[in-house]
């Protein structure tokens, strides 16, 4: 057995109606992430000078000495750039959330009370801007720990939620398992909020962006100029806009940093988008608090039994009739690659298809005559299983006449005396008078083209048995 834990499928063709508030057709969020005085550096103990994310091309971090000129852009994101941008979103009268290096708000007091006296969100963006992918995982829990209580300490309240940035492999598992937020944002998996399951609780996670975000501009390929960055920002937004306006709303994240697009230059860019959202009806201008707290409203986490995490025996017990009789199909398919992506009625077809394919063909000749013939003696005992016996109904199949049932019995035996199975139809995706039609068509057909006709309709009878049982 191999489970594969991503999960590609997410929400589907059909992602739910987000619902925002006064009928908004999309919500647009801007994050500003405060790092500066949380970055490496030698006076905070590290190792190294900082080299990511500056305005000095091909950065690296320095090991064992101070970078001057890294430390001052760091000092201009918190000297200038960060008032720049609070007169910017005061005077538009947009919320802003704040993700916080914990060692950042507390080595910058003023800045941190202009935050809150402006009501952003303050979430946490953990202990140090620092790098997580190699930390042992007891000491990335412990700063995580750290974080929080720091956070608390200087803010005077917790946090409600989490992005770390640099993250490692198990940063969202070690925050979900720390509990108390709202979301964590260690995510650029959708356009909407979703929930991950953990043993104790349902997390909502609320994704971020690294492409709408002023990153861009210290990264290559990047913006060069705060007319890319508007025109990518204005692109972004007419889409969702649009999707928003033909019934399927979305949320738009906006990334920046005090010392990038804080700086003249490219703060001209995000000035142009500021001004062009306001001329649009139905924007949602939000915190991510209160994203969060709107989906956990409106759209609450629902479980159900998934099938990529059943022990093998109740997986066979659940699906071991979905080709008829023919429990084997279920067990073959639950030994396979099963993820979140078969948690549906077309992913956990997908893989008991694969089983049934796999098989050989007197497996699947065997799995053709553990079908019932259509209106035949079994179902005249009422003998068919639950499924066979729904299906024939649909049909009417139940209810024929004396010569609709004669009929039946003559095109049975004909078929069955020259093809060594049952004929096969899924009877819910025709009238009696289609299976009749059908039934006349395929009797002239060779036996290798019916074997082969059967086994599709059985895969068909399949997917809508299991359409009945999964979302």
């Amino acid at each position: 057995m191999q489970r594969y834990p991503r999960d590609m499928r997410g929400y589907g063709a059909h992602p739910p109606n987000a619902n925002w508030p006064d009928g908004a057709k999309i919500a647009v969020q801007f994050v500003l992430n405060y790092e500066e005085g949380g970055e490496n550096c030698l006076l905070h103990g590290d190792a190294a000078s900082e080299g990511f994310l500056s305005d000095i091309p091909g950065a690296t971090p320095w090991p064992g000495q101070r970078h001057w000129n890294m430390e001052s852009i760091y000092e201009y994101g918190a000297r200038a750039g960060f008032w720049r941008l609070h007169r910017m979103f005061t005077g538009a009268q947009i919320p802003v959330t704040v993700y916080g290096v914990a060692t950042a708000l507390a080595r910058n007091p003023e800045q941190l009370a202009a935050m809150q006296d402006a009501d952003w969100e303050i979430a946490s963006h953990g202990l140090k801007w620092i790098e997580h992918k190699d930390m042992p995982p007891e000491e990335e829990a412990t700063q995580i720990a750290q974080a929080i209580a720091l956070h608390t300490e200087v803010t005077g309240t917790r946090p409600r939620g989490w992005y770390t940035g640099r993250c490692s492999m198990q940063t969202v598992d070690l925050v979900a398992a720390a509990g108390g937020f709202d979301y964590i944002s260690d995510t650029y998996a959708d356009d909407l909020p979703y929930w991950r399951e953990y043993d104790g609780h349902d997390q909502l996670i609320i994704p971020y962006t690294l492409e709408a975000n002023d990153m861009r501009f210290a990264n290559a390929p990047g913006y060069t100029e705060g007319q890319q960055f508007f025109q990518y920002l204005k692109d972004s937004f007419d889409m969702l806009y649009a999707e928003g306006s033909a019934g399927a709303a979305k949320m738009m994240s906006v990334g920046l940093h005090c010392r990038l697009i804080g700086r003249p230059g490219k703060a001209a860019g995000l000035q142009r988008f500021l001004d062009y959202i306001r001329g649009f009806d139905g924007v949602w201008c939000a915190r991510r608090i209160d994203i969060a707290r709107h989906w956990a409203t409106h759209h609450p986490h629902k479980r159900f039994e998934r099938p990529s995490q059943m022990a093998v025996d109740r997986f066979v017990s659940f699906y071991g009739g979905v080709f008829e009789h023919s429990p084997w199909v279920a067990e073959d398919a639950h030994a396979l690659e099963l993820g979140p992506a078969h948690d549906s009625a077309v992913g956990l077809h997908h893989a008991l298809v694969r089983a049934f394919r796999r098989g050989s063909a007197d497996q699947r000749m065997a799995v053709l005559r553990a079908h019932p013939d259509l209106a035949g003696k079994l179902a005249a005992a009422k003998r068919l299983t639950d499924s066979s016996t729904a299906e024939q109904a649909s049909a009417g199949l139940d209810a024929l006449t004396d010569a609709e049932r004669a009929e039946f019995t003559a095109l049975n035996a004909a078929y069955v005396e020259k093809h060594g199975f049952p004929f096969i139809i899924a009877v819910r995706d025709h009238t009696k008078a289609g299976i009749l039609t059908a039934f006349k068509a395929r009797l002239k057909n060779d036996s290798d083209t019916e074997f082969a006709a059967a086994c599709a309709q059985v895969e068909r009878i399949a997917a809508l048995r299991l359409k009945d049982m999964l979302p």
